[in-house]
């Protein structure tokens, strides 16, 4: 089933009963110029299960704590944004997968060639989607296929860097547009779309029994998501993709609107391949992490990676 994304941008009271998601809007329950039955029927209700993500970008929103039980239960991630309407705190359990233990046990024991050699599949993968977005888009794409073959297991070289200065220099032609995380737009827009990103693969890392702090590649001490910032690397250009088309559709984007953030958030639910199945994006992402969980415990030796079309 695919779960669904919710953003809250006004003020909410959030609760929960009977496995219902309560929504309670108090600029409609305390106007008293409406009459009652209309706010009666302006109280919502969502069944958590139906959940994956959901977005707090308002100060003024209240949860509570039956309601991030019952989400945590669920496996559904909570993202809360900064007074400058930016993702910037995810809420996960800290495990739910029924062999947790287990599952620590064999990312724990993975070696350190396994690792290498996960890698090298990720920055393999990622420079290919790179490459198709790069086709998509009419750039050559003949110096992205050299360095897909010149990848070594650990990418010693660091060819996926290398890689991103050529995508980035080809996918904004005639621009001044440099790729900064703190740089100007469309930085911003790419930002908010890996933020989502991140929390779409790091939901299903838990979901699969895998314990974020422990990356193949990424070991920043002060990030306890170095695991998903590994496992996100293939999908970032399909939020590349999304940011170009609304770039076509919307013309030079300056502000992050509410209408570009509704854009951005179809991100969980945009078509992805792997091997040749198509799902969304978040059904998706359970496939990837749950063969990477195969790598780790030895029955299988690839990760299902999608491929940009």
């Amino acid at each position: 089933m695919i779960k669904r994304t919710l953003y809250f941008g006004n003020p909410a009271y959030l609760s929960i009963k009977d496995q219902q998601l309560i929504i309670r809007l108090p600029e409609i329950e305390n106007n008293d110029s409406l009459p009652e039955h209309f706010k009666k029927e302006a109280v919502s209700k969502i069944p958590v299960e139906d959940i994956g993500l959901l977005i707090l970008d308002n100060s003024h929103i209240t949860v509570s704590n039956a309601l991030i039980m019952s989400l945590n239960d669920n496996n559904s991630a909570i993202i809360s944004c900064d007074s400058s309407h930016m993702p910037y705190g995810l809420m996960l359990p800290t495990s739910s997968h029924h062999a947790f233990t287990e599952k620590l046990g064999y990312q724990l024991g993975a070696s350190l060639p396994l690792k290498k050699n996960l890698w090298q599949q990720t920055v393999i993968s990622k420079i290919e989607n790179q490459s198709a977005h790069l086709k998509k888009r009419g750039a050559n794409t003949d110096k992205m296929d050299f360095f897909i073959r010149q990848v070594k297991s650990g990418d010693t070289t660091n060819i996926e860097g290398r890689a991103a200065a050529y995508y980035w220099d080809n996918l904004f032609v005639n621009t001044a547009f440099v790729r900064h995380r703190y740089g100007m737009p469309p930085n911003n827009f790419l930002n908010y779309g890996y933020a989502i990103l991140r929390a779409i693969v790091a939901r299903s890392l838990v979901g699969s029994g895998l314990f974020l702090p422990l990356g193949i590649h990424h070991h920043n001490k002060y990030n306890p998501y170095c695991l998903a910032d590994d496992i996100m690397e293939p999908y970032r250009p399909f939020v590349d993709d999304l940011v170009l088309d609304l770039i076509e559709k919307f013309g030079s984007l300056e502000e992050l609107t509410p209408e570009i953030k509704r854009e951005l958030l179809v991100l969980p639910v945009k078509d992805v391949f792997i091997e040749d199945s198509r799902s969304p994006m978040m059904v998706g992402m359970q496939r990837t992490t749950a063969s990477l969980a195969g790598c780790f415990e030895g029955t299988v030796r690839k990760v299902l990676y999608p491929l940009l079309l």
